[in-house]
């Protein structure tokens, strides 16, 4: 499909800077076969069915974003994939200034050798020292914010809580799973008390999830891959809620790629530990998921292809021209949808 088919205008005033306060009285638009309807999300238990399961990514950001130098040259790093203990590859800024060999410090002691470069930019950086990598991190990065709000202000001490969700538990993700964003302890109360089961599965999102898709036609595009994990007893218990009619409700764009990338073509969920690059695009059929909760996502982006395969193009056009004329807000710490799909 051509990628401009995927094209809207966003006013700048819609990027939202910082979440909701409390995160529960975020805007949410729920979208379904009969139309739109404006709510908040606090109200989302009355939204679902009891026996109804909601899905969702136990990953943890940690302070991927990196800011260092190699010789005179400033050196800016976005880790996006760790391959082992020590590697990760990472997306650089001023990339034409590292070498293979090259070391960059990052400050604090923290030190990383360039050992392989991709085609598309990113360079493979082995972190030096016996330390564990996790704690060089703490010490000389900084919360990945997506570009969408870095580019407009700093990061502060706030957005290590903010951009962190409740279910936070399995570090390795340099971004949020950010539909989680708008839960809060209060919420969960509500959901267990209408009878909504919650499951948890592992994604650990890369920066690759920002990356603009570049070709004319979708059939050019390329995901990067990403590393997921649901076990045998969380894979059992999804197929037994379905099963007694419960209906799958990925919460984020993160949990319904994994829960897709682990269903078979008869729809039950199988144990699932690997990487996955799944790029979902109108004509899909779906197996694992039958809803999903996600906030408003950038034009042209693979995540708004991946909405308007579950509710239809036109559906979500009318959808986000809705929400744009409404005064909804998007993005990472913006407002929420919940696209429940006929059937």
């Amino acid at each position: 499909m051509k990628v401009d088919l995927f094209d809207f205008d966003l006013p700048d005033e819609r990027i939202a800077l910082r979440p909701a306060r409390p995160r529960h009285l975020a805007r949410l638009l729920q979208v379904t076969s009969e139309g739109l309807t404006n709510h908040v999300v606090r109200e989302l238990p009355q939204l679902l069915r009891r026996g109804d399961v909601l899905v969702f990514n136990d990953t943890r950001v940690i302070p991927a974003q990196l800011e260092g130098r190699r010789g005179e040259a400033s050196i800016g790093a976005t880790l996006h994939k760790r391959t082992d203990l020590r590697r990760w590859w990472a997306f650089v800024r001023n990339a034409r200034r590292v070498r293979i060999g090259d070391t960059v410090s990052f400050g604090g002691g923290v030190e990383a050798v360039a050992e392989d470069k991709n085609a598309d930019g990113a360079v493979l950086l082995r972190f030096l020292g016996e330390e564990p990598v996790e704690e060089l991190l703490h010490r000389a990065g900084t919360m990945p914010l997506p570009p969408y709000i870095a580019s407009k202000r700093p990061i502060d001490d706030a957005d290590a809580a903010d951009y962190q969700t409740m279910f936070a538990a399995r570090d390795g993700a340099v971004a949020a799973p950010t539909a989680s964003l708008h839960f809060t302890p209060e919420l969960i109360g509500a959901v267990d008390a209408a009878g909504i089961g919650r499951e948890t599965l592992t994604l650990h999102v890369g920066a690759g999830t920002f990356l603009p898709v570049k070709v004319d036609d979708t059939d050019e595009h390329r995901m990067h891959a990403e590393w997921g994990r649901i076990d045998e007893v969380t894979a059992d218990r999804l197929n037994q809620a379905r099963a007694q009619g419960g209906r799958l409700i990925a919460v984020g764009t993160t949990s319904l790629r994994l829960l897709e990338s682990a269903a078979g073509e008869d729809g039950r969920i199988r144990p699932f530990a690997g990487d996955t690059a799944i790029f979902i695009t109108p004509g899909y059929r779906f197996k694992g998921v039958d809803g999903l909760m996600t906030n408003f996502h950038l034009p042209r982006s693979t995540l708004f292809m991946l909405v308007s395969a579950l509710m239809g193009l036109d559906t979500m056009q009318r959808a986000y021209a809705h929400a744009i004329a409404s005064g909804y807000r998007f993005y990472s710490y913006g407002d929420s949808s919940l696209l429940l799909p006929a059937g």
